[in-house]
């Protein structure tokens, strides 16, 4: 009895599985198949893309003054290349000329000892002129000798020099083109975040300048100050020297407007006369060093390790400053920022 009991039990079990296990799988494949197959990325938030928008203008005002430098650099190798180019050929024109005195005496020396020496000597009207003119040939002869020797090494010297200049010039280029290419890809990812932000080019703001006490700043140092409130409202640009035109350094007729850091302080003090390299690191070693409590208006102020950021100090802890990308010139406090240093330039 117990055994038919459990006959049937098992038989129940056996239908009861038979019948859910289809179901349930078809259930589980219908489900498997409406659920998407991965989750979608959130869109990424305005604060989000705002914190990345400014990572991006930090790394591309650094990458900007990276640029900058490789740009000095560039200047430097091209006037060594020119220069090495053209010792080399001063040599080579000297040796040229020696050459040719040589050969002259050479032809000298053929045809008037072509005779034999005590023969000359003996039938000579004058002796002592005939043993004059054979030493002074052969003394200018090893001499001039000798000088061929010593400019063949030195054209050999300058020959090697204008190589390697000329190697520098095409290493020095070929690290700006890359920085070329980073800042185009720079600007390319900035301006998808900027079109999420819905930011466009900045409004030229025409504010008045800022009054400006001396404080015992020179006169040149003023006229810079002025020279660099005068751009206020002025956009940032990557490599920018100038309002308008074409900007200073070897980047002649880029055609770039508007001002980057190093740009609006090279700028400003090319307005009286003075002339800075446009780069900051270059700057930074351009004038006497002064401390932060020590600043005058004038004074050229510089942030971050790498000294990637600088303004003009304009006094009341303040600079006009180049800030980034999608910004303008304006006026700022130094506070916020991890000050560098601080160098008087007049």
């Amino acid at each position: 009895m117990q055994q038919g009991a459990d006959g049937g039990r098992a038989r129940l079990h056996r239908l009861t599985t038979s019948v859910t296990w289809p179901v349930t799988a078809a259930v589980t494949v219908a489900f498997v198949a409406v659920a998407p197959s991965a989750a979608a990325e959130p869109e990424p938030s305005r604060r989000e893309l705002a914190e990345e928008r400014r990572k991006l203008s930090d790394e591309a005002e650094r990458l900007t003054e990276q640029y900058n430098g490789l740009r000095v650099r560039m200047a430097q190798a091209r006037r060594a290349a020119q220069g090495a180019e053209k010792n080399a050929r001063r040599q080579q024109e000297a040796l040229e000329e020696v050459r040719v005195k040589v050969a002259t005496l050479a032809a000298d020396s053929y045809k008037n000892g072509g005779a034999d020496p005590s023969v000359a000597f003996a039938s000579a009207a004058d002796p002592q002129a005939v043993l004059d003119r054979s030493a002074t040939m052969n003394y200018f002869a090893r001499q001039n000798g000798t000088q061929v020797a010593l400019l063949l090494q030195t054209m050999q010297a300058a020959e090697r020099a204008r190589k390697s200049a000329a190697d520098r010039d095409r290493q020095v280029r070929g690290l700006a083109d890359e920085a070329e290419r980073k800042k185009k890809s720079l600007e390319s990812r900035l301006a998808t975040i900027e079109r999420k932000l819905n930011i466009g080019a900045p409004l030229p703001k025409t504010g008045k300048a800022p009054a400006v006490d001396p404080d015992g700043a020179s006169a040149k140092a003023m006229g810079a100050v002025k020279a660099a409130l005068a751009q206020l409202g002025v956009p940032y640009s990557w490599g920018g020297g100038t309002p308008s035109g074409p900007s200073f350094g070897i980047a002649q007729g880029s055609n770039i407007k508007g001002f980057d850091c190093s740009g609006l302080t090279m700028y400003a003090y090319a307005q009286v006369g003075i002339k800075l390299p446009h780069y900051t690191g270059s700057q930074f070693n351009a004038g006497t060093h002064v401390s932060r409590s020590r600043l005058r208006p004038g004074d050229l102020v510089f942030f971050h390790q790498d000294l990637h950021h600088m303004g003009m100090y304009i006094g009341k802890g303040k600079m006009v400053h180049a800030p980034q990308t999608g910004d303008v010139i304006k006026v700022s406090p130094l506070s916020g920022r991890p000050f560098a240093g601080g160098v008087r330039i007049a």
